[in-house]
């Protein structure tokens, strides 16, 4: 087993890697060194030039100047069919396998196993469900892969990563989608991949995670390496720091997030109340919001977080008592949501939120269409100054208003979400994972868009699986576990360890009326939120 600290020989070598696309200077000279089973982490923030070395590695791209060696020979991928046929497989952050085929098809697409020239069906189901197996799930591989939900389709990818005949495996943002359990498993796979000789290449903005399975780090900024050591004896905010190309002592300062350390703000009227929802997914979950107030909305997966900002959104069918501004409502629609001022960012900014192939100016006016038409023409004047407005305001980083969408940074997309509905002056959003797989530097600026938007008066729903996320940004955290509120607590009480106890404790905790802080101590394990 590789040294945690020592690199052996290295597998792979990329030396002076550089690519420009036109306009963009994406890499300038990166390296990358990884050993035979390391565990090897590559960060940066959005732009840093992560994904575009990864594709040279994995021959998406053709670099531009610079040479890769790996196993001790030159290599000039053509094609990811061509990497992989040497030993290098990808996992991507966005699922790209094919939703209507069979689990056990995408295992082995391109790889089925044949008897007598034809498909041996029988043998790709039983070892694809044996390799799921191994991996710590239990389905049935001859379901279309599209009826599975998105943590078992990034468990089908990972799946078919690994039953490859793989010396390095790419894993981009791999657990994005997995609840606490599965990112266990994933760490366990990839401790037996380490065992096994075999490299794996972890690209994540989830720091912690670096330090629970790495054993190198590569820092990237500005297209360039910046750093590559140990991950033994170096801290979080070192790496936050190097990425953000910042003294260490000016990132401790700011703290962990981009939300301000001011007091209470003024609260205003309240916007919106939610008491006693019930669903398929929700058991009397109740939850209210001020203008100007930010409430987080924490919980394990499946508490029902997502189903809360549906319903108060119209999304959702739901049973209970909705009232904005003091007056009941009964949603028909999210149209009707949208009209009293309400805007929504769904958890999954792909499939729930942009259109990839339409532009800036598309996404970002979708929602304002209705204002913007008279007989169906829309008004480009206006529509263009909206657009140039909010990008100017937002800092979103374009080409310009005509930039496809799919083209920006995870960041700069969710920036275009928030501004198609700033555009509507709404009084209250709903904000669900606003800064999921978003890079820190990003992540700041989001938070900090986030409390201005509160400090101006907006009320904000926000739910977030990062807990200093909700501990430093919210007001007021409300706490749901199966569907039910089994706690509310202000900013004050909303301590880390106050909301393990009450996602892990609620239902006895509402019972007993004990406050999360008095119950008795429980392990970290046990208590460790969902991601």
């Amino acid at each position: 087993m590789t040294d945690r600290s020592t690199p052996a020989e290295p597998l792979l070598v990329m030396d002076g890697i550089s690519k420009t696309f036109p306009g963009v200077v994406a890499l300038d000279g990166a390296s990358l060194r990884v050993a035979p089973g390391e565990v090897h982490a590559v960060i940066g923030q959005n732009g840093a030039g992560k994904s575009t070395l990864i594709k040279i590695l994995n021959g998406v791209y053709r670099r531009d100047a610079g040479s890769i060696v790996l196993a001790g020979k030159p290599v000039d991928f053509h094609s990811p069919l061509e990497a992989q046929a040497a030993g290098v497989s990808t996992i991507y952050q966005e699922i790209n396998l094919v939703p209507y085929r069979s689990v056990a098809e995408n295992v082995f697409m391109g790889r089925e196993p044949r008897r007598w020239g034809f498909l041996d069906r029988g043998k790709m189901n039983r070892d694809a469900a044996a390799i799921l197996e191994r991996l710590g799930v239990h389905l049935d591989v001859r379901r279309p892969l599209g009826t599975l939900n998105i943590a078992l389709q990034q468990m089908t990818a990972i799946a078919r990563a690994v039953s490859t005949d793989a010396r390095i495996v790419i894993m981009d943002e791999p657990t994005s989608s997995l609840d606490e359990r599965e990112v266990g498993v994933l760490f366990d796979v990839i401790r037996g991949l380490k065992a096994n000789g075999i490299a794996v290449i972890y690209i994540s903005h989830r720091l912690d995670e670096l330090f629970a399975v790495c054993d190198r780090v590569t820092v990237m900024r500005d297209g360039r390496t910046i750093d590559d050591r140990p991950i033994t004896g170096v801290s979080k905010v070192e790496l936050v720091a190097r990425m953000l190309g910042k003294e260490i002592g000016e990132v401790r300062r700011s703290g962990a997030t981009g939300f301000g350390r001011r007091g209470r703000r003024p609260l205003g009227e309240v916007v919106v109340e939610a008491e006693n929802l019930v669903s398929d997914r929700l058991d009397g979950a109740s939850v209210a919001v001020r203008g100007g107030e930010i409430v987080g909305l924490a919980g394990l997966l499946g508490s029902g977080r997502t189903e809360v900002a549906r319903a108060v959104f119209g999304a959702d069918a739901v049973q209970g008592r909705l009232a904005v501004r003091g007056k009941p409502v009964h949603w028909r629609s999210p149209r009707d949501a949208i009209r009293a001022g309400f805007g929504l960012c769904a958890e999954d900014r792909k499939a729930d939120g942009i259109i990839p192939y339409m532009s800036v100016r598309e996404n970002l006016t979708l929602a304002a269409l209705p204002t913007l038409s008279r007989n169906g023409i829309v008004d480009r004047a206006e529509q263009a100054k909206i657009v140039d407005r909010f990008i100017e305001r937002l800092g979103i980083k374009t080409s310009g208003p005509e930039q496809t969408i799919r083209e920006l940074s995870g960041g700069n997309q969710q920036k275009v979400l928030l501004a198609r509905w700033l555009c509507l002056n709404p009084s209250l959003l709903l904000l669900d994972e606003p800064t999921r797989g978003i890079d820190v530097g990003a992540k700041a600026e989001i938070q900090g868009l986030i409390d201005e938007l509160a400090e101006n008066g907006l009320g904000v729903l926000m739910i977030s699986s990062e807990l200093e996320e909700i501990t430093e940004g919210a007001d007021r955290v409300v706490v749901l576990r199966e569907g039910r509120t089994v706690a509310e607590l202000d900013h004050a009480e909303a301590s880390q360890d106050a909301l393990m106890r009450a996602m892990a404790h609620g239902d006895e905790d509402a019972a007993g009326g004990s406050t999360p802080e008095a119950r008795p101590e429980t392990s970290d394990a046990e208590l460790e939120p969902s991601r």
